[in-house]
């Protein structure tokens, strides 16, 4: 933990905050682009883009992730990958569970106060039981 940033140590030693970060930071190592040539490539600067790659800012907009769709001729279910890891990015979300059961309450409010010193493993175990309640509720719909 760095002041409010939280890194996660990936599998290969790589220290990232957000999914969107992570993808990005792959799709450039594919093309053995530099972070300085995709900013001049994208018209940003190469502080803003290290600061999604680390998760030190929040959503990119939409229209900059169309240009890297472009950038990395991305498109169909690769192009709402990348859009979808983007919304799951945020680094700093609020969870609203007014109208929701006091187990939901309590649920936010343990997750909230501890994810930052739970072991990896967890949060990884955790996340898959949530994915596949998610894919279970989307196919009953």
């Amino acid at each position: 933990r760095r002041g409010n940033i939280y890194f996660v140590e990936t599998t290969t030693g790589e220290k990232v905050m957000t999914p969107f970060g992570l993808k990005m930071r792959q799709l450039r190592h594919q093309q053995s682009m530099t972070l300085k040539q995709m900013a001049h490539l994208l018209s940003v600067s190469p502080a803003y883009l290290s600061a999604l790659e680390h998760g030190k800012r929040g959503t990119p907009r939409k229209g900059l992730i169309h240009q890297i769709c472009g950038l990395f001729h991305l498109i169909w279910d690769d192009a709402e990958e990348i859009f979808m890891l983007a919304s799951l990015s945020h680094p700093r979300i609020t969870v609203n569970t007014a109208g929701l059961t006091a187990e939901a309450t309590e649920l936010a409010n343990r997750l909230a106060q501890s994810i930052d010193t739970m072991p990896n493993k967890t949060i990884v175990d955790l996340l898959h039981h949530v994915k596949a309640a998610q894919k279970q509720h989307t196919v009953k719909e």
